[in-house]
């Protein structure tokens, strides 16, 4: 049967069952005839990628809905159960600002408290790393956290946790996956009322106490406390935008807790909004979602501005430069400024571990790794995703071979301390806003010590380009575009020689198989494309590293021409 005929097929069996509601029906009647929306909607059921189970809302096996949603916690469910040895199983949940979460999360905890299994709710919406330190705290067996990270308002979201606080490793996923293919119909899902969950003690509302617990702990990250609590935290101005997401009140109160009393809040973003309706993409990394904070930090002459995405897991920075003008910091520069920060605070304080080790992905810059292994830190690779950077803070924390130092990646996802097993935009907006105020002190601005970093170790400078390919055709589009670059690796690049192709399909340095191609070249650039795992995108990243900020910047826009151009031949 082909993709269209499974489609339809599908479809037909969505509006024929007596379990799909009457709003859910007329919405797929409304679609009678658009053969294409149908395909898209019903070719294939929602897939766990690199931020777990993502998708545009609405009905179909290929959308976000209770029908799916449901179905995918009876799926961990079962898992659970299957893996408890009789032992009690217990999960806590989580969701953010989007449209529809507060009933996604509600609706996923009387499935799993039909099944048994104790569950952990949040009253209202909470960041991610929250929830992966409550599944920590509470000793819970998993989490779930209903969120799209940044994504636009049409989407959300649906990402499972381990009893580490981890989001489910690829080998875990795959089993959760197969449980829920063994599901055959929606009569298989079980739910119980609101109610009689709480009656049995199956439905647990977290209350302040879990809050007071996580921002404690988020705040005994600080690295200099003493000395914002000695006047310079009155002095140091912040503007902050939560993009109308869930980083509201805990950025505030962290950064109150540790010293900053001159925070300013971006009025028109402060309240949760599932539209995000004042910006195009509630993204941080994105210079036009800071567009309302640069007009309130000009207003307000602020030393810093910092935004975190709608579930709070993304941060990104705007510093003055040289020149008085606020610019957007990019994820790898805002890393490696961390990265110099932490390591330097605590070789200061004789702190620094022999064993330390920085975690970052393949995708990420190489400036931070060469500013963590001037402190004598190793440095790791992973794929891209934050569990494998958990993962891997999971096993050393096993082993005690490694201490974990610091963990990013390039999208702006940071994480110290081991609390919680997945990147943190609190602890994030902590440490940068702590950083810029240290340098204050020494009449520093974050720009001058990126400049004096540069100096030492060399100007790197990277982009990133996405192509949207949406449907079932977009879907074609992609894989022939990473069929083209695998099947053809281009011997050199604007003249510069390739030295390596590294296809990580196979399994590379020990990683697991993963559909992504890195091409080094002979002057120490590289670029590397991969397929999003949350979204209908391929990505292409690009790095080069120069002896001047023009010369590299030149290289970088070369780079990015060349290789784009053939991308778009079959994009």
């Amino acid at each position: 049967m082909s993709q269209n005929e499974t489609a339809v097929a599908r479809y037909n069996a969505w509006l024929n069952d007596p379990l799909i509601d009457e709003a859910t029906k007329a919405e797929l009647r409304g679609l009678a005839g658009d053969d294409k929306e149908i395909t898209d909607r019903f070719y294939r059921d929602l897939e766990f990628g690199t931020g777990g189970l993502r998708g545009v809302m609405g009905a179909g096996t290929n959308r976000l809905n209770a029908y799916t949603v449901g179905k995918a916690t009876q799926g961990l469910a079962n898992w659970l159960l299957a893996g408890a040895n009789g032992q009690a199983a217990s999960a806590v949940i989580a969701h953010d600002s989007r449209n529809l979460s507060p009933e996604f999360a509600l609706d996923s905890a009387l499935v799993l408290a039909a099944n048994g299994v104790k569950t952990y709710l949040f009253p209202s919406l909470r960041p991610t790393p929250q929830l992966s330190f409550a599944v920590r705290s509470l000793g819970a067996s998993a989490g779930i956290v209903i969120t799209a990270s940044h994504n636009p308002p049409e989407y959300n979201g649906y990402k499972a946790y381990g009893s580490d606080g981890c989001q489910l490793i690829p080998e875990d996923a795959e089993q959760v996956i197969a449980s829920i293919q063994q599901i055959g119909g929606f009569d298989e899902v079980k739910r119980i009322s609101r109610e009689e969950a709480e009656r049995q003690g199956l439905l647990v509302w977290l209350g302040v106490e879990a809050d007071e617990q996580f921002i404690d702990t988020v705040v005994a990250q600080s690295l200099n406390g003493e000395l914002l609590k000695s006047g310079l935290g009155d002095k140091f101005k912040v503007v902050f935008t939560p993009l109308h997401g869930t980083g509201n009140m805990p950025v505030r109160e962290v950064l109150r807790k540790a010293g900053f009393n001159n925070v300013h809040v971006v009025p028109e973003q402060e309240q949760p909004d599932g539209y995000f309706s004042t910006v195009k993409s509630p993204n941080p990394e994105e210079r036009e979602a800071f567009t309302l904070a640069i007009k309130l930090a000009q207003e307000t002459g602020a030393d810093i501005i910092v935004g975190t995405d709608p579930d709070a897991d993304r941060m990104g920075a705007v510093v003055k430069n040289n020149e008085g003008e606020y610019v957007v910091l990019t994820g790898n520069q805002s890393g490696a400024l961390m990265v110099h920060y932490v390591l330097s605070q605590l070789k200061e304080r004789g702190q620094l571990p022999d064993n330390g080790v920085v975690i970052k992905t393949i995708v990420t810059s190489e400036m931070g790794a060469d500013i963590a292994r001037s402190y004598g830190a190793a440095v790791e690779n992973t794929l891209t995703g934050f569990k494998y950077i958990g993962e891997k803070m999971t096993a050393y924390e096993a082993s005690g071979e490694r201490t974990f130092l610091f963990g990013y990646e390039e999208s702006y996802g940071y994480l110290t301390g081991t609390y919680a097993r997945d990147k943190d935009a609190i602890v994030a907006a902590l440490l940068i806003c702590e950083a810029a105020a240290y340098y204050s002190s020494q009449g520093k601005t974050l720009y001058d010590v990126l400049l004096e970093l540069y100096e030492q170790h060399g100007v790197y400078l990277e982009g990133l380009e996405s192509r949207t390919l949406k449907g079932l055709d977009g879907v074609q589009k992609i894989a022939a575009i990473m069929d083209d670059w695998r099947n053809a690796p281009p011997a050199d690049v604007n003249g510069v020689k390739v030295e390596r192709a590294l296809d990580y399909l196979a399994g590379l340095d020990g990683l697991r198989p993963e559909n992504v191609l890195k091409f080094m070249l002979a002057d120490g650039s590289w670029f590397c494309l991969r397929p999003s795992g949350t979204e209908p995108k391929i990505k292409v990243y690009f790095a080069v590293r120069g002896q001047s900020t023009e010369q590299a910047a030149e290289a970088l826009a070369k780079l990015r021409t060349a290789v784009m151009e053939r991308v778009d031949r079959n994009g």
